[in-house]
């Protein structure tokens, strides 16, 4: 009884604030990590559609060597190589040698978006090959430019083709960000694990922290649910 008595009078000793705050610092890091994934993604997907094989076996490489390794790995690797990365590119490009330390939000949002890049690559490749070839034909046959294909064409085309899978993606982001905890960024985990420590009822604070990802989750699936609809407007269906 005294540990839920004890829910009720959670928000005093300020843990309740604290949670939020970690909510917001997840929205934030997965909000940054997935758009620099689909930024990596469209780069990753012209180069797997390039015609030059280089290109094609340096984007196949990355997406194989990434979804093939756990996401835990991944930020690992950056946590105790993102560092001497950094320091020696300042040394050799501006003779810089003092130290240069990352913060654990950018350490967190380079790994999920390398990680999340991966599996936005496949998802834009796959809708970039699913625009139909009459389409791209026709707007030449228009005297379209290729600018203006890909901009009336092409980006219209992909978008519906892509969201829901990106819409998965961002979840699988979203949820991967309870990872970034072992960096010391204070997430809706990282939250929990401190609260939970100091008042001696992990169950208290884990419930809530489970309620606020499904907040989060439900919220991102109405907003790709209304991106959809706008993106399949003037569709006609079978």
């Amino acid at each position: 009884m005294g540990e839920w008595t004890s829910l009720l009078a959670w928000g005093d000793a300020g843990w309740g604030d604290e949670m939020v705050r970690g909510a917001l610092w997840t929205l934030v890091l997965a909000t940054v990590a997935f758009s620099l994934g689909v930024a990596i993604g469209s780069i990753g997907a012209a180069a797997k559609l390039s015609h030059l094989p280089p290109m094609r076996w340096l984007g196949q490489g990355y997406t194989t060597v990434i979804r093939g390794v756990p996401d835990l790995l991944v930020i690992y690797l950056l946590f105790f190589g993102g560092n001497q990365a950094v320091m020696a590119i300042a040394r050799g490009l501006f003779g810089y040698d003092g130290y240069i330390e990352l913060n654990a939000f950018t350490i967190g949002a380079i790994a999920l978006g390398t990680v999340s890049g991966a599996y936005s690559t496949e998802v834009i490749r796959g809708a970039v090959l699913a625009v139909p070839r009459g389409q791209i034909e026709a707007a030449r046959a228009c005297g379209m430019s290729g600018w203006l294909l890909f901009r009336r064409i092409m980006v219209p085309q992909v978008a519906r083709y892509a969201l829901p899978g990106l819409g998965n993606v961002w979840q699988l982001t979203l949820k991967d960000t309870s990872l970034i905890s072992i960096v010391g960024l204070v997430e809706i985990m990282r939250s929990a694990s401190i609260a939970s420590g100091s008042t001696q009822k992990p169950f208290i604070f884990y419930l809530c922290a489970a309620v606020l990802y499904l907040v989060l989750t439900a919220g991102s699936n109405r907003v790709f649910g209304l991106a959809e609809l706008w993106a399949n407007r003037g569709v006609r269906r079978a």
